[in-house]
């Protein structure tokens, strides 16, 4: 039995999901950010209600221990989602967000709770092919500088104090991912859709298809923009978002 809301804020959540919508859309951040990565998103979608979530160890939560390991994330996250899943709900997930996404359904699944209704993944291999992110590769020089250019491409001037604090979160958050490894696809009791980035030069379509052994139901779908283009919520991302109930 799924219990009802809760009256206590969680620290899981920038703001409290409330009463009186039709479903729930819970957002994933990529590593190094936080939940201001959804800044720019609206608080509901046709009729869900959009949460941003809040990792630990960043942002309100920087006073917060680290998660450590994508199972501990999203062991932390399914507890959180607990007394949120009374109506019908989607998880997404950007870049390495998409990762702890899955293994929070899966987390749900052997806690015998609602399943999401649909899994989106973003911009992100699937989970047996991600060790082969161009990012667990770099050095820390090279993490500051992948900080600087995410800076300046959202057209803020990295200034060194910023720099240093969003590279400790990097490093933390890219540790964790490094340690990820699932050779075997598990299946979730879920459809997936996979979003492709039409102008990430990163991570084409063709490094999507793995996801494909991971539901009954995978569709994918290509959507114009860069990598990071999904902080802006543009209109395509909106309308794909708006079509999984």
């Amino acid at each position: 039995m799924t219990p009802g809301p809760s009256t206590v804020a969680s620290p899981w959540f920038v703001r409290p999901p409330a009463a009186g919508h039709a479903a729930r859309i819970f957002g994933l951040p990529f590593a190094g950010s936080g939940a201001s990565a959804f800044s720019a998103w609206p608080a509901v979608l046709g009729d869900a209600e959009f949460c941003p979530v809040q990792f630990p160890g960043r942002e309100n939560r920087l006073a917060h221990p680290h998660y450590g390991t994508y199972d501990h994330l999203a062991a932390g996250l399914a507890e959180a989602l607990r007394p949120h899943l009374g109506e019908p709900y989607a998880l997404f997930g950007h870049c390495a967000g998409a990762l702890p996404a899955y293994e929070t359904v899966l987390k749900l699944a052997e806690a015998g709770l609602p399943a999401p209704a649909c899994l989106f993944v973003s911009g992100q291999p699937a989970p047996h092919d991600a060790a082969g992110d161009r990012m667990l590769a770099m050095g820390e020089a090279e993490l500051r500088a992948e900080v600087e250019a995410f800076l300046r491409g959202r057209g803020i001037e990295p200034r060194p104090d910023m720099v240093d604090l969003g590279l400790a979160v990097l490093l933390r958050d890219h540790a964790a991912a490094a340690a990820y490894r699932r050779t075997e696809p598990v299946a979730v009791p879920c459809p997936v859709v996979v979003l492709h980035w039409r102008d990430d030069p990163d991570v084409g379509l063709d490094r999507l298809q793995g996801w494909r052994r991971y539901a009954d139901s995978v569709d994918f779908v290509s959507v114009d923009g860069g990598h990071y283009d999904f902080m802006d919520a543009p209109d395509e991302l909106r309308d794909v978002l708006t079509r999984w109930r």
